[in-house]
């Protein structure tokens, strides 16, 4: 099984693809990183055409990688009012491009990835990050964070359909 993560953003989307053979492997943290990065959109261009750049770019990505699932953070509760719409839009889009895709797509609040990653509903982003790099056995912490993230909530979906 594939799984996209996605940690929304208007200016900055994270992306993390891992997988796992089964359901099974995924509680014996057997996950593989398939790969993961930023897409970043210019601040210059309208919100229309930012939009527009995370459509085709996601719409690469799900090409590449051919997920199965994916799974995107679901935000119920923003401390800048400011970032509140734009990190919507972009949820908005992300969720139609899966939607035209026939891709399932699995939401996670943040506290349901910081309590499966780390066991810690208040935990920071240094711990989830090296908790990702464990998990994954990568060499080095992922980055940026917003890559950071999405591997996190990809592992979070994959722990969930798993049963643990």
């Amino acid at each position: 099984m594939i799984i996209l993560g996605i940690d929304p953003g208007i200016a900055a989307t994270g992306y993390g693809t891992i997988r796992t053979s089964d359901k099974q492997r995924a509680i014996n943290n057997k996950l593989k990183c398939l790969g993961y990065g930023v897409i970043q959109t210019d601040p210059q261009f309208s919100s229309g055409e930012r939009l527009k750049r995370l459509n085709n770019e996601l719409d690469k990505l799900i090409k590449k990688y051919q997920p199965d699932i994916l799974a995107v953070e679901n935000v119920y509760f923003f401390k800048n009012l400011k970032t509140a719409m734009p990190v919507s839009q972009a949820k908005g889009v992300i969720l139609l491009t899966a939607a035209k895709k026939k891709i399932p797509v699995y939401e996670f609040t943040p506290l349901q990835v910081k309590m499966t990653i780390v066991g810690y509903g208040r935990a920071d982003k240094k711990q989830i990050q090296k908790m990702v790099k464990v998990l994954l056995n990568l060499k080095e912490v992922p980055r940026p964070d917003d890559a950071a993230d999405a591997l996190a909530i990809a592992i979070c979906c994959a722990y969930s359909l798993g049963g643990t």
